[in-house]
């Protein structure tokens, strides 16, 4: 079976520096590089079964973003927010393209992983050519998001790893339908052993920080920018939506692929937020719209 590499490399932040975590698949020499970036509590380890399927055509490079899994924790929790995010993103394409190859990246990112790539992919002499959005676009429901703080900011201790599972398994359930070696894989992924013996999730709490300060102002700005961003996208798209997702709602789909860079549209049945790409449908439609 293939299985990857992990490496690491120092990025700066404000408040200094700190290395992040990254998982390598496939040729290291090999110029065709796809980057895939995780969702807000999630790790690199999400896309083990995408990128074992893409290696062949591939180096596939799956970063653990800051504050999650095996990358550092910031000194200041303020920081974690999408421009560090993608300031990140631009030091490991530095890293991972440092043959001297000129050919740029592929990006898949899921729900936050696709905020940085819309961003990244936004930028004049942008190193991506061609972005996938799983299940995110330029509007964020409120709802949803004060979902997605409240949280991330609980500190959660699970007397045994069966019962992390089991809560991962019921915050997941928007994941669609999964085996249970399925689960749980998705639980031992985002779940450590702490040092008193209780499992807890392996990110830094203070993910929750930004989350709160923000203020329906806050988030109208934020909503503008990313538009900005979204319309100033010139590569190939592919846009994915989760059938029963509440971040990425129909009308805005629909608002996506009528501007920007008019991206190709898939939803997944009986999916909402966000698909996972484990399953061979899901990866064939990554493989199409990527290799063709």
């Amino acid at each position: 079976m293939i299985e990857a590499g992990l490496k690491y490399v120092q990025c700066s932040s404000p408040a200094g520096l700190h290395r992040m975590a990254y998982k390598e698949w496939g040729d290291p020499a090999n110029p065709r590089v796809l980057v895939c970036v995780h969702g807000v509590t999630r790790v690199a380890d999400d896309f083990d079964s995408l990128a074992r399927a893409l290696s062949g055509h591939y180096r596939v490079v799956c970063p653990d973003v800051v504050g999650r899994g095996r990358s550092d924790r910031l000194r200041d929790p303020a920081l974690y927010t999408v421009p560090q995010y993608v300031a990140d993103m631009v030091t490991l394409i530095a890293r991972v393209t440092a043959n001297g190859e000129d050919e740029g990246v592929d990006w898949f990112g899921t729900s936050m992983g696709g905020l940085i790539g819309m961003v990244l992919a936004s930028l004049e002499g942008s190193p991506v050519r061609k972005l996938v959005l799983n299940d995110i676009g330029p509007v964020l429901d409120q709802e949803a998001m004060q979902r997605i703080g409240d949280y991330i900011g609980q500190d959660l201790r699970f007397a045994s790893f069966g019962d992390g599972a089991e809560f991962v398994r019921q915050v997941s359930a928007s994941f669609g339908p999964h085996s249970e070696d399925e689960w749980h894989k998705l639980a031992s992924d985002v779940l450590r052993q702490d040092a008193d013996g209780s499992w807890v999730r392996h990110y830094d709490l203070g993910l929750a920080q930004p989350f709160r300060a923000i203020t329906p102002q806050r988030a109208e700005g934020d909503q503008a920018v990313l538009w900005a961003a979204y319309d100033a996208i010139r590569c190939p798209t592919l846009l994915v939506r989760g059938e029963l997702s509440d971040l990425l709602s129909r009308a805005t789909v629909q608002e996506m692929a009528a501007r920007g860079p008019r991206p190709k549209v898939v939803e997944i049945a009986g999916v909402g937020h966000a698909p996972t790409f484990i399953h061979d449908d899901q990866i064939a439609i990554a493989r199409e719209f990527l290799i063709g």
